[in-house]
């Protein structure tokens, strides 16, 4: 349950006097503690906002009058001396923003009902699928920041792009689309002769390629990384039945007899013959 405004706004004239962030002595207004009724979404028909966190309405609320009192001073320095002041601060000062925050996350909570409630079922499968699409891309990001950390070896390039990486800076066009191009032209002019230094090349980057994966792979075991090593497909082993078995034989005995039909066909036609 949310305190009265006037408690809360003297609450937090204390708190910022404690932290010594204002010099002036004239009681300073704290709004953002106050959960303001509004709608949150972003745009017109738009889905809700999420609401702040406790710190980010404290850093909303402190910031600006920091930066009046520290000029010149690096937003990036700013955003670090306000994170130490709220790792120092009490329970007790930390609550009237907690406070604020929970109850905009309740109201959150309403706005994302109300919004949803308006949605057709075709709307409610792309927002769903839109969200899918967004976490693959978030999981395949972080994939593959995990593995630029743990110093996975880049794959081997193929001839073109063996070419294309030293003719960049002096293929034609100004643009990204202008140089592919152009270079994807040059490429196709080269003979089979030129082809073969890069194809060469790629042929040796494929070697390096293996055995720094097959070291990597090594260490990725010896450190308990298994779910990093590549697994080798396996063929499935076709399991013959006893009737397929029985059936196999059976053609087998038929396609032998085959001849011998041949055969007395032809002694027939020689008796005809005769």
């Amino acid at each position: 349950m949310m305190a009265p405004f006037s408690l809360l706004s003297v609450g937090a004239n204390v708190l910022l006097k404690s932290l010594g962030l204002f010099c002036s002595a004239s009681a300073v207004r704290c709004s953002c503690v106050v959960p303001v009724i509004k709608s949150f979404c972003t745009t017109t028909g738009g889905p809700p906002k999420r609401p702040l966190t406790a710190y980010m309405k404290y850093v909303q609320e402190i910031q600006p009058t920091f930066i009046r009192q520290n000029p010149g001073v690096k937003n990036v320095d700013i955003v670090r001396k306000i994170a130490q002041q709220w790792r120092i601060l009490t329970p007790e000062q930390k609550q009237p923003f907690q406070d604020a925050s929970l109850a905009a996350r309740e109201q959150y909570k309403l706005a994302v009902e109300k919004y949803k409630a308006q949605l057709t079922p075709a709307q409610s499968a792309a927002i769903a699928e839109e969200r899918r699409q967004k976490m693959a891309k978030r999981k395949a990001i972080r994939k593959k920041k995990e593995l630029n950390t743990l110093g996975k070896p880049k794959r081997s390039r193929s001839a073109f792009n063996i070419f294309m990486a030293e003719n960049f800076e002096e293929a034609k066009g100004t643009t990204m689309q202008a140089r592919m191009k152009s270079l994807t032209d040059d490429w196709k002019r080269l003979n089979i002769t030129q082809k073969q230094i890069y194809t060469q090349l790629a042929e040796d980057d494929k070697v390096r390629y293996k055995n720094e994966m097959q070291s990597w792979e090594e260490h990725m075991t010896e450190i308990g990384r298994e779910d990093l090593v590549r697994r080798k497909e396996r063929r499935p082993i076709k399991v013959t039945s006893t009737k397929d078995r029985q059936k196999k034989s059976t053609i087998t005995v038929l396609k032998a007899k085959a001849p011998k039909k041949k055969t007395a066909a032809k002694k027939t036609v020689t008796s005809t013959k005769k």
